[in-house]
C-alpha cells in the first residue's frame, strides 16, 4: 500500500472527510486529495501532522509497518469494531422486547433496572468475545509482540 492509501484507509477509520483532514493539517482539500492519489509529495512535517491527526504512526503512513495505531496492542477496538458492536447490541436490545428473548423470565416483561443491567452485560460480552477473536485470529505477520 503506497503512503496515500494508507493517508485514506486511516483518514476513513477516523471517518473524516478529505476538507476536514486538510482543514486539520492546514492544506487545501485539493492538495489533500493530491496526496491520497499520490500526485503531490508530502514533506516530512506534512507526515507528521497527518500521523498527529489520524492518531497513526508515521511509519505506518511510510508502509514501514503494518500496524497503524499508536496503540501497542493490536486486539484492542478500533472504530469498525465498535460500529459493528453498537449493531449487534442495538439487534440485541430490540428482541429483549419480546416475551420469547428472555426463558428465564416468568414475568411478561423485565424492569428497567434488569433490563440495563441485561444491557451492559451483553455489551461487555460483546468486547470481550471481539477482543478474543482479534487475539486468537489475528496473523502473526500483524501482531506486534516482542
Amino acid at each position: 500500500m503506497e503512503i496515500g492509501e494508507r493517508i485514506k484507509h486511516a483518514r476513513k477509520n477516523k471517518n473524516l472527510t478529505q476538507k476536514q483532514l486538510a482543514q486539520k493539517i492546514h492544506v487545501s482539500s485539493q492538495v489533500m486529495s493530491n496526496f491520497e492519489r499520490g500526485y503531490t509529495e508530502i514533506s516530512a512535517e506534512q507526515i507528521k501532522n497527518i500521523a498527529e491527526v489520524l492518531d497513526v504512526t508515521a511509519d505506518y503512513l511510510l508502509g514501514k509497518t503494518n500496524i497503524p495505531d499508536k496503540n501497542p496492542n493490536y486486539w484492542e477496538l478500533n472504530n469498525k469494531d465498535e460500529k459493528f458492536i453498537e449493531a449487534r447490541l442495538e439487534e440485541l436490545i430490540n428482541d429483549l422486547g419480546s416475551n420469547e428473548a428472555i426463558a428465564f423470565s416468568k414475568d411478561d416483561e423485565i424492569d428497567e433496572e434488569t433490563k440495563q443491567l441485561l444491557v451492559q452485560s451483553l455489551e461487555n460480552s460483546l468486547r470481550l468475545g471481539k477482543m478474543m477473536a482479534k487475539k486468537k485470529y489475528t496473523p502473526k505477520k500483524y501482531r506486534n509482540e516482542d
